[in-house]
């Protein structure tokens, strides 16, 4: 019988069907360390992870009977894939089930930007009644940017132009699509985009994507929105870029160390700031822990 390991929350209904899989142990123990994680995974053939456990070389190389990762989610940033390569464990991940909600809770986020939401319930929650100082902007018709037009890209690109808005995008490589996207180099996005919001992984080619010469290229009064990964902007630039008003509003669910150790940023008074819950939606978390089940089924059952 293999063993599977639970290291983070997953979908109670996933859990229950996982049980019943006979050819399988599961066992569940989330808040593991790297040190707790390598005392325990000698014992496990897979372990399931989503974004807090961080699947390390120690972890891998102690893993003498590990067979597979599982990554309920879509980034891998949290598991060390070269080090999965040189042993021959398996590495998988469930790229689609959450792509939905991120993108709700992306559109959310732009709209609370250009809205002042943020900012607004915070000064009623202090009591106060700043209605004259709180005006905004519409979506419509303005120019959304999207830098990654990958599930999430296009699936914040299709409510965007419900809502009458023009969507440009760039990606690493052309993406086809049915979709009304006008596909640009990344300059021509910057220059010309209303707003802007990040859907892709952090990479050695990404981190810092977003920097003091990508901000100097946008427009005065732009609105930067990252659901995507922290890493992928720099943080003191785009600091930076709020207090000279180059950007005026950025919503932001992630962030470079997490949590933040510097709140400088998430104190500016124009950020909207959220504890990377882009893929908490139950329905997702539901479609995420059934693609893990499919794994462990086809892997293991």
């Amino acid at each position: 019988m293999k063993k599977v390991l639970i290291a983070d929350s997953l979908d109670n209904e996933a859990l229950e069907q996982l049980k019943d899989i006979k050819s399988i142990e599961v066992t569940v123990k989330t808040g593991m360390d790297e040190a707790a994680l390598v005392q325990a995974i000698p014992d496990y053939n897979a372990i399931v992870v989503r974004g807090a456990t961080k699947v390390t070389r120690k972890v891998i190389e102690a893993g003498k009977n590990l067979e597979l990762i599982i990554r309920a989610g879509i980034g891998l940033d949290n598991i060390d894939a070269a080090a999965a390569k040189e042993k021959g464990v398996k590495v998988a991940n469930t790229p689609a089930a959450t792509s939905i909600s991120v993108a709700e809770h992306a559109l959310g986020m732009m709209l609370g930007a250009v809205r002042q939401h943020g900012k607004a319930n915070l000064s009623m929650k202090a009591h106060k009644w700043e209605k004259k100082s709180l005006s905004g902007t519409e979506l419509y018709q303005k120019i959304l940017g999207l830098i990654g037009l990958g599930r999430i890209g296009q699936e914040v690109a299709k409510r965007a132009i419900a809502l009458g808005m023009n969507v440009i995008s760039y990606d690493v490589i052309p993406i086809k699509t049915d979709l009304a996207i006008r596909q640009v180099p990344l300059d021509e996005l910057l220059a010309q985009a209303d707003l802007i919001s990040l859907h892709i992984p952090l990479t050695d080619q990404s981190r810092h994507m977003i920097g003091e010469a990508q901000f100097a290229k946008m427009k005065n009064g732009v609105v930067l929105v990252n659901a995507s990964r922290g890493g992928t902007v720099d943080e003191k630039a785009l600091l930076a870029a709020l207090n000279s008003g180059k950007v005026r509003a950025a919503a932001l669910d992630v962030f470079e160390k997490e949590p933040p150790e510097d709140f400088s940023l998430v104190d500016h008074p124009n950020v909207t700031a959220l504890p990377h819950i882009g893929a908490a939606a139950e329905e997702g978390q539901n479609r995420s822990g059934m693609e893990v089940v499919k794994i462990l089924k086809e892997k293991m059952g």
